[in-house]
Parts: C-alpha cells; structure tokens; sequence
C-alpha cells in the first residue's frame, strides 16, 4: 500500500479494528487515485434531536498533487458508513480517472497557438478589434430568426442556482471535485453570499458580501488553514 492514510475523530475514538478494515479496503482507493496522494479519514459522532440512537459520519478526502476528491455518508455504524463513503469516492476516482484518460486519447497536450488559430479567418483591419469582437458577441446571441437591433438595449442573462449553507472547507472540496477556479456558496458560519477561488499554489481566496456592513469600514481580512478544526491527525 503506498498511500498514506490518517485518522480523526470527533466526539469518538476511533478503534484499530476500524483502522484495520479501513487498511484492508484502501487497495481500491490506492488503484485508483494518482501517485502521491493520501487518505483522509474522519469520523464522527452526533447525537439527533430527532432521534434516540447516535449518528455516525464517515469523510473519506483524497488529497495531493491533483484534485481534492472528497465523499461522506451517515449510519448507525461506522462500519456501514464507511463502506457507503467508500462507494462514493471509489466511483469519484474511477470518473476522474475516465476523464484524465479521455483528455490523454483525444491528444494529450494542448495544441500550440499556430495549430489553435489555423483555420480562422483573418482578422479585418479596417476596424479596431474590439468593435468586431463585440459585433460577434452580439450575433452569437440573438435567437434563431431575430434580426438584430443595433439601438436594442444589452442584454443580461441571469442564472439562479438552488444552494446549500456549506463550510469554506466544504466550498474548497466542491471546487476541485468539478475542477474549477472558483465555487459560490453560501457561508454556513455567517450566511453570506460567498466565492472561494484559487490563488497560487495550494492557497485559496474567500470573498464574501455582506449588506449589513457600512461602506467606509472597507473589507475585513482574515487567514485560516484548510480543516484547522481538525486538528493534528
């Protein structure tokens, strides 16, 4: 086995026979995942308002070089619930891995400028670029048998997407499992319209809106780490 697992646990202590069935396991999430990479296990415990019996929540989060590939799920038993959890990642993986493998088969790296441009027609220099940039923008957007009105007004299409309260940690997770730059959420900590976007290296960004504050008190800025609720593992 040479991916590296570590265990955390919240509200419980987590036995070595669960260690061992995990280690038994991980052979598959080691076949799938890319080399360089380690397992992050958490369990943890909670008890339900609604409910007598106790609530247990298995987190399995791959991480490395690559994408962050993260899966939960909850049961009576951590058994049960790490092998729902591990369901999850293995066939999370085995997409990841279809997709790389598709991108390889289709040409691998990207093409240079000169093989991405052939073919286009040439750019008129009779009128600056961003006027004929525009005009395409604006044929590219009227429907199909609509002339188009130069004395129209712009158009602005919204799109509203359903949306859960998550944790910055959760929002970080979203955006490298779809793979991209930034991921908008609502901050489950202070309800805020919220975007997380990558920085340089392994560091992310957190932008948030919050109506509330007065305008000539300028942004507040603040640092964390990822999962530093965790602790040391």
């Amino acid at each position: 086995m040479t991916l590296q697992v570590s265990y955390t646990g919240r509200n419980i202590q987590i036995p070595s026979d669960f260690k061992e069935h995990v280690e038994e396991k991980v052979d598959k999430i080691d076949q799938l995942a890319d080399k360089g990479q380690r397992l992050e296990v958490k369990v943890s415990s909670e008890n339900s308002h609604r409910r007598a019996d106790t609530s247990l929540t298995v987190e399995l989060t791959v991480i490395g070089r690559g994408k962050v590939v993260r899966s939960e799920a909850q049961a009576e038993d951590k058994f049960q619930a790490f092998e729902v959890s591990l369901n999850k990642l293995t066939e999370r993986l085995r997409r990841a891995r279809d997709k790389k493998k598709s991108r390889a088969h289709q040409g691998g790296a990207a093409p240079d400028v000169a093989t991405a441009l052939a073919g286009l027609p040439p750019v008129a220099t009779d009128r600056p670029l961003y006027e004929q940039v525009l005009d395409a923008e604006r044929a590219h957007d009227v429907p199909p048998g609509e002339e188009h009105d130069d004395d129209a007004p712009i158009r602005i299409r919204r799109k509203v997407f359903p949306a859960e309260p998550m944790t910055v940690d959760a929002a970080v997770d979203a955006m490298e499992l779809i793979g991209h730059d930034f991921f908008l959420y609502i901050d489950a900590e202070t309800q805020l319209a919220s975007a997380v976007y990558r920085r340089r290296g392994w560091t992310y960004g957190v932008i948030s809106l919050d109506a509330g504050k007065a305008a000539e008190d300028g942004p507040t800025t603040e640092e964390r780490t990822y999962r530093a609720e965790n602790g040391a593992a």
